[in-house]
Formats: C-alpha cells, structure tokens, sequence
C-alpha cells in the first residue's frame, strides 16, 4: 500500500471535519444530501447560503414586470409593471431534485398526481402528446418518458403538479419544523433578477442565455443535473431554463399598484410557473415572463425549488 505525502496527508486532515459535517447534515436533511458538497466548495459568490443549501435573500423594493432590459420580447402579462417590496426570505440555490423527491416518497409512500392518472404530459419539440398509460411517466421518469438511471438522480424533478411540489413541501415543513413552502411569484422574481445584487439582466445571471441556462438550443433536448450553468448574483442555479418551477400563487393580471408581499391572485384556477425550461426559447427564459397551469397537471418541462 503506498503512503501518502506528509502534505497530501495535511489536506485529508483539514477535509475530514467537512466531510463528516456534510455527512450529518445530509441524514438530518434531504436538500443537503446530494448538494452540500458543491455548496461547501462554491467560493465564486458572497451568497448567504445555509448548511441545508437554502439562499438567504435579503428584502428589498423593484420592479417587477417589462422592465427596461426585456425590450420588446415583454408581452401584456408582463405589463404593467409596477413597484414591490419583499421582506427577507430563502430558496433553494438548486431545483429539487430526483434524488430528493425519492426520499419523500419513501418516507410518506405519498401518490402523485402522475401516478394517479397513469400518465404526464409530453413535449418533444413539435406539440403535445400524452404519454400512453403503459408508460406511466411520473417523477421516476425523463423528459422523453424513459425510467432514469440512479446516475441522473441530481436531475430537477419532473412529471410533478403543483400539488405534489406544495405536498413536498408540507413533508419537508414537517420532518424539520420549518416553514418549508412554494416561493411567491414575486419572490421567484424577486430573487431571479438578482435582489439587492442586481446587474439588471435580462436572463437570471447574464444577458448571455448560455452561460446560465439549459434551454432549446444547448439542451439537446433533455434535463441536465442542478447547477451545470453559471449562478446568479445570489448564488442560485438554474433560475432560467432546465425546468420551469412552479410558485405559490394563482395566475392573476398585474396592476400597477405598488405592493408589498404579494401572494398573487386570491382565488383562480391556474397557478403560476416560472423560468423556462430545456424545451423552451430564449424568451421564455427571461426574469419576467410568466406562465401558468392546472395545479394537478404534469409535465415533462416542470418542477420546482422551495422557499421558507
């Protein structure tokens, strides 16, 4: 058995009280069991960022909505833009991921609203097709509806309704004793532009899409594991593109009031999701677009990171 160098054995020293941190923080959390690592050793940002890999964004007033950087690509849900201002909160610096989506289900043999059905929702590039209930896509499944491998367990959860993100959640909440919840539609935006760090880009992290973002043209047309891209100014992945990720709120217009802590619509029946995703254009990958759908649906483009 070869020795190591005295210098090569000083370096496991020093890392073996990290390592046997992040050993008990990934029993006593599932965020951190697939992330912490990467969160540990991530030196590029001054982000907050707690041992259970959640960002700490600090409150503060902006603009959400067309903004001056979204040029013509806004479109009339984006408008009118209008002043908002948010107190402290944190989100996940990753999209939840396979990984820990299994662990929920493990520990609750909770039924999602894919298996339920017996199917997900399917988009290839050229239009929708309901996958054929032999299939069964759900969160065991990639985009193309096909069973992954252990090896893409650090891919964002797929195949999942809002129902399954908010129960998740209600899980995590639980099992910790924090409030453990969607993000509010303004506080995904919010925290995609930057908060008080804000370089006013168009993309969450950049003006170049593909330094930060998986999306129809780099994607080849498949999800990629949490935090492949550049961060944003606060630290957090994957905000555009990869997976769209559902909010708290019910989709509702905009007004031009100003506001503070908005939850969104008080009543409605389609709940906002934001960031573009894999399958989707640049423009739908900008810090202000919205989309919305059914809170029972299912697709091969949406999932979700939490908030507290």
């Amino acid at each position: 058995m070869k020795i190591p160098a005295p210098k090569t054995l000083s370096w496991l020293f020093m890392l073996l009280p990290l390592a046997y941190a992040l050993r008990l923080s990934a029993q006593e959390h599932p965020i951190a069991a697939i992330k912490n690592l990467k969160t540990a050793t991530n030196l590029s940002t001054t982000a907050t960022i707690d041992p259970t890999g959640m960002v700490l964004v600090h409150g503060g007033a902006f603009t959400m909505g067309c903004t001056n950087e979204q040029g013509a690509d806004c479109n009339d849900a984006e408008k009118p833009s209008h002043q908002v201002t948010l107190g402290d909160f944190y989100l996940g610096q990753y999209e939840v991921t396979v990984l820990e989506f299994k662990a929920f289900i493990d520990a609750t043999h909770y039924q999602t609203n894919a298996e339920k059905g017996g199917k997900s929702l399917i988009r290839n590039g050229k239009g929708w097709k309901p996958l054929k209930e032999k299939n069964k896509a759900n969160w065991r499944h990639d985009a193309a509806g096909n069973e992954r491998s252990s090896e893409d367990y650090n891919h964002p959860v797929i195949h999942v309704s809002w129902n399954d993100a908010t129960a998740y959640c209600e899980w995590l909440a639980g099992k910790t004793g924090k409030k453990y919840r969607l993000p509010t539609e303004a506080e995904w935006e919010y925290a995609a532009r930057g908060g008080l760090e804000s370089k006013h880009y168009k993309y969450a992290g950049s003006d170049e899409l593909n330094d930060v973002a998986w999306y129809n043209k780099n994607s080849e047309m498949k999800t990629h594991a949490v935090g492949g891209k550049k961060a944003n100014e606060l630290g957090l992945y994957d905000m555009s593109g990869n997976v769209w990720e559902w909010c708290q709120d019910w989709h509702g217009d905009y007004s031009s009031a100003n506001e503070t802590n908005p939850s969104g619509a008080p009543t409605g029946t389609l709940r906002v999701y934001r960031g573009g995703s894999w399958i989707y254009t640049a423009g739908d990958c900008r810090v202000s677009f919205r989309n919305r759908f059914t809170p029972t649906s299912c697709l091969n483009f949406l999932g979700f990171r939490v908030a507290l």
